[in-house]
């Protein structure tokens, strides 16, 4: 068959790459795809938002099988438009994607499910938020309601954080009006993170395995939040323990309350979860593959993800049992190199040098993110330019893979985190074993 991902990111290249490897599919096209999906299929020059061309090019060229790797056309609905086309799609529809789209909607959404996450306030004006921050006597996190790229969470560390926090997100605007028209104050979690994606089909919730990622700018967690850095799986953190907590604690309440609510989820569920002194903690949750950890997964994914996409578009999840599932027993990690300015303003055009000498490394995979083809050579064109993961015998060993590649590759304003998988926690101790609930009733 012909598959097409819609996206331009590492995401979608990673996607792209692996769909590729599918002995079922003759060609992959990405609409509008980078340097990188050029080269493992061919790009399309339509918008990720512009749903009549992109059912056009799934008629004439008869695609059997859409991949959506952003979550801006998920939460507008192409999902919806490409199945009253009879088209077939992988992701959740409009009113499912609601989980990310709408902050506000799924804290709500957990507090109606009894999902453990920190407790919080919503406001839609400015002023009351403000009084409210200047009665808490504890750090927060404020969260602009809408889309925001990865970047619309701002953790605080007083109050003076926080009011600026509001600032920008309700007066100023700066992650668009939609986005800022409401906010979520929490308080704060300590601890560390985790990233659980799951396989969503009906009754059936298969979790792919754990990966940690790093959302801050700079090492030691430092700077701005961004889409994300880095990342490495699988997490030694996430015990099998820890894990069955989270599917019959987060995951198995979260699509049952979907469910529930008349917005079945089909596609993938990513859970941010914090690893907090209490147990599990959800940040917030995702309606599609994560970036980058979507590259470490699928580096170590032996299983055609061709069939594991058919089976929750068919229903038919209950096939694919977790233990089923093939992974490349190595770790995998992913180090993201990022334009100079980023999550800010970057300037783009800058040639990139040494892509071909890191490629031939082995166990090493150039996943593009923001780069294009110019004049026959391959620039800078995106905040986060790549995201460079490798397989090792340990993580340790893929950490220094990973970044061996780096240092081979060269643009104008280019940086990266040093810390990515540099210290890798310990797993907590186990507790008492729960039941197996990969399917509920």
């Amino acid at each position: 068959m012909k598959v097409l991902v819609i996206g331009k990111g590492g995401r979608e290249h990673a996607l792209v790459w692996k769909l590729a490897q599918s002995p079922r599919v003759e060609r992959v096209y990405c609409a509008p795809g980078n340097a990188g999906t050029a080269e493992e299929g061919v790009n399309v020059p339509i918008d990720i938002n512009d749903f009549e061309r992109l059912i056009r090019f799934a008629r004439k060229e008869g695609i059997g099988l859409t991949v959506v790797g952003p979550e801006e056309p998920l939460a507008q609905g192409i999902v919806d438009a490409f199945q009253k086309e009879n088209l077939r799609i992988f992701g959740p529809t409009r009113v499912a994607a609601q989980i990310e789209a709408s902050k506000v909607f799924a804290k709500q959404l957990m507090r109606h499910a009894d999902v453990p996450t920190a407790e919080f306030r919503v406001f839609d004006h400015p002023d009351p938020a403000r009084h409210y921050l200047e009665t808490r006597e504890y750090p927060v996190v404020i969260k602009a309601d809408g889309l925001a790229a990865g970047k619309g969470v701002i953790v605080c560390n007083d109050t003076r954080d926080a009011l600026e926090a509001v600032e920008r997100i309700m007066v100023r605007e700066e992650f668009g009006r939609a986005a800022g028209r409401q906010v979520v104050i929490e308080k704060r979690l300590e601890g560390p993170e985790l990233s659980i994606l799951a396989l969503i089909s009906g009754r059936s919730i298969v979790p792919l395995q754990a990966t940690q990622d790093y959302k801050a700018a700079f090492d030691n967690d430092q700077g701005p939040n961004t889409g994300g850095m880095g990342a490495y799986s699988p997490a030694p953190l996430a015990t099998p323990e820890m894990l069955q907590e989270i599917e019959s604690g987060v995951l198995v309440p979260m699509v049952h309350a979907l469910k529930r609510g008349r917005r079945p989820f089909r596609g993938v569920l990513y859970a941010g979860i914090m690893a907090t002194n209490q147990g599990p903690r959800v940040l917030e949750f995702n309606c599609r593959f994560g970036d980058p950890e979507t590259q470490p997964l699928l580096m170590r994914l032996k299983t055609d993800l061709v069939e594991l996409i058919e089976a929750v578009i068919e229903d038919r999840l209950s096939e694919f049992p977790e233990d089923r599932l093939e992974w490349d027993p190595r770790p995998a990690v992913c180090v993201v190199m990022a334009s100079q300015g980023y999550p800010g303003n970057y300037a783009k055009g800058k040639v990139i040098s040494g892509l071909e000498e890191a490629a031939r490394l082995p166990d090493v995979k150039l996943f593009h993110a923001g780069t294009t083809l110019e004049n026959g050579r391959i620039v800078t064109e995106g905040g986060r330019v790549l995201g460079i993961t490798a397989l090792g015998d340990s993580i340790a060993d893929a950490r220094r893979r990973a970044y061996e590649a780096a240092g081979k590759i060269h643009f104008p304003g280019a940086f990266s985190r040093r810390d990515i998988a540099a210290r890798v926690p310990n797993p907590p101790p186990a507790a008492p074993e729960a039941p197996n609930l990969s399917s509920f009733g």
